[in-house]
């Protein structure tokens, strides 16, 4: 090995798990027992937030350390590109690296798998050779150019469309199993391991193991439940209280199949001596809204249900306790991880102030000038950026014009977001909407908008956004357009017909 110290890394994402729905965060049903023991050997950190509120821009942070406008992986170009990843850097380091998620983002055709040795996305559409290869390449060409970028959206709505099928029939069994016995195969045969999973049992749709159902649902018919967001969001669908019980009950099934399958994990690590050498990250990208501001999913908005996500870590110089004050911001852990192991980083360097190890975690020396990184002084304020949600959106307009809707443009539905979150408030900034701000020390459920009132830290936070969205070099138009362009007026009727064979287009 080169440059790493040996301390070995299992990093874990809760795909779509919303903190206030684990037991290890004081939720009343016993949706997490592995973790609450985790808990006890790790820092708990109750004010962590995500610089996004859906998977590829946070998991493009998590690799990068850069914030989605500094690394550009968004909907409008679905891939991460001219950035060095947290496995690139470990694998030149001598890491084993090890990538297993059944998340349709993170493959090689976004570029999120670069510097894995290894990496399987247990995707149940397409086997991960086939985006290995041709459409990987064919993926980023598709991206670079003006014309063809909207025919990618349509392949990410293709994908969409057979995720509503299975919704709608119950299919689609749990890779979660697969991908606990992956990983466990991997560490055994490795010296020295960074092993990163995703987990995506709690996205929609919801359909756990029977076994789950009888505990947390009883009763419960998956395939009866709203399971598209869309025709919530649209108001093409209607949602009563105890549907959203239902749905829920769903939600902490798939959460306890989750737990349970860390346990496995966690004790074979234990079994095999290798738990005590090893850092453990478990975090959420993102969280999921049940009904809260009449929404559903993870879409179209920035509330705390989405940004605000469990976070526990376990390393012999963190020290094991749960952390109310901190803020913990995700992209701070790609500088952990760098730290843990010893390596500096081929791309953006190891930052001491933005390190959990580090006894000067987040005490930022004043200003820091514009580039890969780019921080405020302020060491209690994280940030959010949502750019235009494309395929979403389009999805929501479908289902709109389906049921004979028209959505309003000056809406959040085309707006982009961006926040500042302290553990006493939120100020949101919005496109087309007025912008919000809330005290979340009082207001945690983010009910009391206070944007144009006299509330100085609001104020502040106002400002610390403003002056992050300079410093990120973020563009922010004077309006989000919300569209992807009219990639197919210039293509020949033939054209037309193909991509509906193949089903990009209806």
């Amino acid at each position: 090995m080169t440059g790493a110290d040996g301390t070995n890394v299992l990093f874990v994402v809760l795909d779509t798990v919303r903190k206030d729905h684990l037991s290890a965060y004081g939720y009343d049903e016993p949706t997490t027992p592995t973790l609450e023991a985790f808990a006890e050997e790790a820092a708990v950190f109750e004010h962590a937030v995500a610089p996004a509120p859906w998977t590829l821009p946070v998991h493009a942070s998590l690799f990068t350390g850069l914030y989605p406008s500094e690394h550009e992986a968004t909907q409008e170009d679905p891939y991460l590109d001219g950035a060095t990843t947290l496995a690139e850097s470990l694998s030149s380091a001598g890491y084993d690296t090890a990538c297993y998620s059944s998340n349709a983002w993170i493959t090689p055709y976004t570029n999120l798998t670069a510097g894995f040795d290894d990496h399987d996305n247990f995707f149940q559409i397409m086997p991960s050779e086939l985006l290995s290869g041709p459409l990987a390449r064919i993926w980023q060409t598709m991206n670079d150019s003006d014309t063809l970028r909207g025919v990618a959206d349509r392949m990410v709505q293709l994908g969409n469309k057979f995720h509503e099928y299975f919704a709608s029939e119950g299919g689609g069994d749990t890779k979660t199993p697969a991908v606990i016995d992956k990983t466990m195969d991997f560490i055994d045969d490795s010296e020295n391991f960074f092993t990163f999973i995703n987990l995506m049992d709690a996205h929609l749709p919801y359909h756990p193991p029977e076994e789950y159902v009888e505990q947390f649902a009883p009763g419960v018919d998956s395939t009866e439940v709203c399971q598209n967001s869309k025709e919530f969001n649209c108001g093409a669908r209607d949602i009563d209280d105890a549907e959203w019980d239902d749905i829920e009950g769903l939600y902490d099934a798939e959460i306890r199949h989750i737990d349970d399958q860390l346990d496995r994990l966690f004790t074979h690590l234990k079994e095999t001596g290798q738990w005590e050498e090893t850092m453990v990250v478990v975090v959420a990208d993102h969280g999921e809204l049940h009904g809260e501001h009449d929404l559903y999913g993870h879409e179209f908005c920035i509330y705390d249900p989405l940004v605000n996500v469990p976070c526990m870590v376990k390393h012999p110089e963190i020290e094991p306790e749960r952390d109310d004050e901190t803020v913990v911001e995700l992209v701070d852990l790609y500088h952990s991880v760098l730290d843990a192991t010893g390596v500096a980083g081929d791309g953006v360097s190891l930052d001491s102030a933005r390190s959990l190890l580090s006894t000067e975690y987040r005490e930022f020396a004043g200003e820091t000038p514009n580039g890969a990184g780019a921080h405020g002084p302020r060491g209690d304020v994280g940030f959010v950026e949502y750019h235009q949600p494309v395929v979403e959106l389009r999805q929501l307009e479908g289902k709109a014009s389906a049921a004979g809707i028209s959505l309003e443009t000056a809406s959040r539905f085309y707006s982009r977001m961006g926040a500042a979150r302290s553990p006493e408030g939120k100020y949101i900034h919005c496109t087309r909407i007025p912008d919000e701000a809330y005290r979340i020390d009082s207001d945690p459920g983010e009910t009391e908008d206070r944007a144009g009132g006299d509330d100085e830290l609001l104020a502040d936070l106002e400002a610390e956004l403003r002056d992050f969205v300079d410093r990120v070099d973020a563009d922010w138009p004077d309006e989000a357009d919300g569209t992807d362009g009219e990639v197919l007026d210039s293509m020949d009727d033939d054209a037309k017909d193909r991509l509906k064979d193949l089903g990009y287009i209806d």
